[in-house]
């Protein structure tokens, strides 16, 4: 695994021994960055971001944005084995100064009481088998942790059938091999 663009191009990023985090493919990592940058879905540009990554194993996604010139990257993670990996990462980068780990299970309820800030880009990218995407989305939804013409972006299985809150609308779903990327607001 690599970093694909920008200051860090080229970068290879550690991962765990294990299977037991699943790394985001550099495919669809690339046709994320080309369908933000360079379509008219939205009116985002990663330069000068802020970005939140959650469920962000070895910060893959995170990390690429800073490497494109996000100002600050805030990570979620809580699987010890990714945590260790996610900060060799950050370090073998020296992104120490624009990264946030956030080391809690993302599901507790005062999981984001601290943040104060709004999101340009929330990715998420939990387990396939995860079922409480919805009440997660709620929650980020209800504290506003998005700005205004920030985007959303979930990747899951392509087989996987999700719930979304009434108040979130799709902007766009793309299948890339097993997974699908859904853009939202």
């Amino acid at each position: 695994m690599r970093i694909i663009s920008g200051n860090f191009r080229g970068k290879k990023l550690l991962t765990p021994k294990d299977n037991s985090t699943r790394p985001l493919k550099d495919l669809v990592k690339e046709s994320i960055f080309n369908i933000v940058e360079h379509s008219n879905l939205t009116e985002i540009s990663i330069k000068n971001s802020l970005v939140l990554d959650l469920f962000s194993g070895v910060g893959s996604f995170g990390l690429e944005c800073l490497s494109r010139g996000s100002t600050t990257v805030t990570f979620f993670e809580n699987y010890p084995n990714a945590l260790t990996v996610l900060k060799k990462n950050i370090i073998n980068l020296d992104l120490q100064n624009k990264t946030n780990i956030v080391e809690k299970d993302i599901f507790t309820n005062s999981t984001f009481d601290y943040i104060k800030k709004k999101f340009d880009i929330i990715f998420i990218d939990p387990p396939y088998k995860e079922k409480k995407l919805s009440k997660l989305l709620k929650k980020i939804i209800e504290l506003n942790l998005l700005k205004k013409n920030g985007i959303f972006i979930i990747h899951r299985h392509k087989k996987q059938k999700d719930e979304f809150p009434k108040n979130f609308n799709i902007l766009r779903e793309e299948i890339y091999g097993a997974s699908k990327i859904i853009f939202g607001k």
